[in-house]
């Protein structure tokens, strides 16, 4: 039975979709002001680590990431280099789905952006305004936190307990925990805001942060859906206040199941500019790390534990990373007697691996599952009592773990010059021209190429 620990419960509780077979889940994207940082994307590796497994048990997965492209940040930073918000977002969300796709995370369904959604967010609006849980002051509409009693429900605070500002109310959408105020919903137009605002209903002014999720999540999961993940930094205020507008405008439970991750740390201290330890995939990726490497690595702890983020650590799942291709490779070279029956070997490793991620996404159990079926089969190959078929096996497992994990794509193909030159020095070899094959083996090593030379023949690896 798969399990979730429920930030609302604090629990590990049993899943169970809402519609059995389908899972609707929306996870809180990029406010696209800047390259997201690296804890940015442990939040999202969380997530396809998540939605890949939900394919894996065979659920029907529809995932919404939203993208934010109004709020407070992105207005000062647009203003500050002189571009419209459509030309300073535009930037930064081609650099997200680059991202994405570097690091091999998969596609959520629909990528709502907030700009598209304003028609929606004025609706539900209207509703709290009607309901009685909102109300305008200065052209501004507030909600009101104390018509909504379960408020504090998901962060587990008692709202009465912890301070408010004079005014009661708070007009920036971030705040400390410790500070509870009737937060906007709307945000009335300042000549601050320059030429970003729309004229609707609730008159001249742009969405507050909050209302963006809730309106898009509903617009296309409908009011009542499975999972809600983001990091845990998210808990309070931004999905506090997402649940109290929810359930006020509907009546109905808004999320089953929450879900958040914990912060990633660089050298045990927080990340920072100041620090230096402040890294975005691509600054990372200008040092030389490979993408696999750093999926692995970001993959690799618990979502619920603290990650600490090291550079010496990426090298390690690049190590790690490496064993598993090698270990593919290998597969293909065995042609033992078969007197190693691998079958309950591949029972044994499967069913370990999906009991580990069953509990909570437990990845380290799954990857030492792995890894100890690794070493068994390739002491079998060592011993030549692995037969060809039972490496097909072995590597259909594999193959089938990499749905969940994503890290053995061959997205390091090796290029036709690289082919040619391998067929070249084989042939160099078989002619006894040593002379010429050495100086080929140093080409395709300019190339980014190492050449392992075995009993059944020359392959290539990336260096």
């Amino acid at each position: 039975m798969l399990r979730f620990y429920n930030t609302m419960t604090r629990q590990k509780e049993d899943f169970h979709p809402i519609e059995p077979g389908k899972v609707n889940m929306y996870t809180c994207g990029p406010t696209v002001y800047n390259y997201p940082h690296i804890g940015n994307y442990r939040a999202y590796m969380f997530e396809d680590l998540l939605r890949r497994y939900l394919k894996y048990r065979h659920y029907q997965v529809t995932q919404i990431m939203n993208l934010t492209d109004v709020e407070d940040k992105i207005i000062r930073d647009s203003q500050q280099t002189g571009l419209t918000l459509d030309a300073f977002t535009q930037q930064y969300k081609t650099a997200f789905f680059e991202d994405l796709k570097t690091l091999n995370i998969e596609a959520a369904e629909v990528y709502p952006e907030a700009t598209t959604h304003i028609a929606e967010m004025v609706e539900m609006i209207q509703t709290l305004i009607e309901r009685g849980y909102a109300y305008e002051a200065e052209g501004s509409v507030y909600y009101r936190i104390d018509r909504f009693p379960a408020y504090g429900k998901l962060a587990h605070f008692d709202p009465g307990e912890l301070q408010r500002g004079a005014s009661g109310r708070i007009d920036i959408d971030e705040y400390d925990k410790d500070d509870v105020h009737d937060f906007a919903l709307w945000k009335a137009w300042s000549p601050d805001d320059g030429e970003i605002y729309w004229d609707t209903a609730l008159g001249r002014g742009r969405p507050g942060w909050h209302i963006e999720c809730s309106a898009m999540s509903m617009k296309y999961l409908g009011s009542h859906f499975d999972i809600h993940t983001g990091g845990e930094d998210n808990i309070f205020p931004h999905h506090e206040n997402e649940i109290a507008q929810s359930e006020a405008a509907t009546g109905q439970r808004f999320v089953n199941y929450w879900l958040h991750c914990r912060h990633l740390l660089v050298d045990n201290q927080k990340m920072s500019k100041s620090l230096g330890n402040f890294y975005t995939l691509r600054d990372l990726l200008e040092r030389g790390y490979k993408p696999k490497g750093l999926r692995y690595a970001l993959l690799s702890t618990h979502y619920r534990q603290s990650m600490n983020f090291t550079l010496e650590g990426i090298s390690g799942a690049e190590n790690a990373v490496q064993r598993l291709l090698d270990f593919m490779n290998t597969l293909q070279t065995a042609d033992g007697d078969g007197t190693a029956d691998v079958s309950a070997l591949l029972q044994q490793t499967q069913a370990r691996f999906e009991e580990s991620l069953d509990d909570d996404l437990n990845i380290a159990g799954a990857l030492g599952a792995i890894f100890e079926m690794v070493r068994e089969v390739n002491r079998a190959i060592a011993d030549r009592q692995l037969s060809s078929a039972g490496a097909e096996q072995v590597s259909a497992l594999m193959h089938r773990f990499d749905t969940v994990l994503g890290v053995l794509a061959d997205d390091d193909a090796v290029d036709d010059r690289a082919e040619a030159l391998l067929l070249e020095r084989q042939e160099a070899r078989k002619q006894r021209d040593f002379a010429r094959a050495d100086a080929i083996r140093d080409e395709l090593q300019n190339m980014g190429y190492a050449v392992e030379d075995a009993p059944q023949g020359s392959r290539l690896k990336r260096l």
